[in-house]
């Protein structure tokens, strides 16, 4: 059988007046039912005023959580930090320059031997004097080296010092430059994961490029670069492209507090990990103290890659390529000249193996390369550098002086 069920809105509910002057049926007693009636109402009513509190809260709480994601999502990006971020860049990109090289290169034929290639990459105007921050791996071994700034004037450098371990060098403009805009070095021992940071530089070719981002990690190596500097890298989200190497990496002040060294790619683009040393390691490697450079590219050999060199101890500096004009190439020291894969090294053989230099031995630590290093930082013009080396199955010892 079914019933109809009628549904009583709750404005259609009587009142408390009149249910007290209701005439209920009276199984039970006529107070007690209008009585449970009437509380009935009561705490209906109340239950309903109850949510509709409860309604207003949660809209509140709503409007409030949503405000504030908005923030939290929209708040480093406000026009005040995109105008920081331009401000910053036009005070600085003057101060960013393209770095073209040129150096041997083993040509594709092997009968037509070694060729000129041009490379390519950024740098920074620190100085008025002329002085010049980028990535050693663009200048350590180039035979010409030419900084090309934003009106387009090209002036040729020379390298005063590059150290392969932290990857930095410092180049002097061969002449003056009028007007110059230099960039100030910060301090990265300030700088932490989260800091927003920005890149200039010159990837492909294309001068005077912004990419934003972040600190993502701050990595510092084992071994050190001399007797009181460890290598310290900075590691950002920024996107860094080829091209972008030996250019600034700038806090949002301006300030340069890296430059640029490496990606870490699949493809070489900007989808990778970029690094960048730090501006601090580069001013106590190459300001603080008197650089140097060797003019020498290579690869330091051991364990079972020195035996199968047959060098004559423990480890050696195999040298691929060596610059015109550099120390080593006035001492006489010889470049590799045929391409070879050895335990899935690629090298450049056929070169000297550096054995010793003034009586230090190339040995396979980390405290090796300190120690060579800190020696040639206190050379002076005039001193004599004796370097021993394993040529064509022999052993012969070469002498430069120090004119610079």
């Amino acid at each position: 059988m079914n019933r109809k069920i009628r549904v009583i809105k709750p404005d259609q509910l009587p009142s408390e007046q009149e249910l007290d002057r209701s005439e209920l049926p009276d199984p039970q007693g006529k107070r007690e039912i209008a009585g449970a009636i009437k509380l009935w109402v009561r705490e209906f009513k109340e239950r309903q005023h109850t949510e509709e509190q409860r309604s207003r809260n949660i809209y509140r709480l709503t409007v409030t959580a949503s405000s504030l994601l908005l923030v939290f999502l929209f708040g480093n990006w406000t026009p005040g930090r995109g105008q920081q971020l331009r401000d910053a860049f036009h005070k600085v990109k003057s101060a960013v320059v393209i770095i073209r090289t040129q150096q041997k290169e083993l040509a594709p034929s092997p009968q037509a031997g070694m060729v000129s290639a041009n490379g390519l990459g950024s740098g920074v105007l620190i100085s008025s004097d002329g002085k010049i921050l980028t990535a050693a791996h663009l200048v350590e071994a180039a035979d010409a080296t030419l900084v090309e700034f934003s009106d387009g004037e090209l002036i040729p450098a020379r390298v005063l010092g590059a150290v392969h371990n932290a990857d930095v060098a410092l180049l002097q403009l061969s002449r003056p430059r009028a007007n110059v805009v230099v960039a100030p070095l910060g301090d990265s021992d300030k700088m932490d994961v989260g800091d927003e940071v920005f890149v200039v530089g010159a990837p492909y070719g294309l001068s005077y490029t912004l990419t934003a981002g972040h600190i993502s990690g701050r990595h510092a190596a084992d071994n050190r670069v001399s007797d009181t500097t460890s290598r310290e890298f900075l590691q950002t989200d920024a996107a860094i492209n080829q091209g972008n190497s030996g250019g600034p990496m700038f806090n949002m002040n301006g300030e340069v507090i890296g430059i640029i060294t490496s990606i870490l790619s699949q493809s070489g683009g900007a989808e990778g990990l970029g690094f960048a040393a730090t501006s601090n390691v580069a001013r106590q490697l190459l300001l603080d103290r008197k650089p140097f450079w060797s003019g020498i590219e290579g690869l330091l050999l051991r364990g079972d890659l020195a035996k199968a060199l047959n060098v004559p101890q423990p480890a050696g500096l195999l040298v691929e390529r060596v610059a015109d004009g550099s120390p080593a190439a006035r001492a006489g020291i010889l470049g590799g000249s045929m391409r070879a894969n050895i335990a899935g090294e690629d090298l450049l053989l056929g070169g000297d193996i550096v054995l010793e230099v003034d009586g230090l031995p190339y040995e396979d630590s980390n405290e090796n390369y300190s120690r060579l290093y800190a020696h040639l930082t206190k050379l002076r013009v005039g001193d004599s550098i004796a370097i021993k080396v394993f040529r064509q199955g022999q052993v012969v010892t070469l002498s430069v002086p120090i004119t610079q």
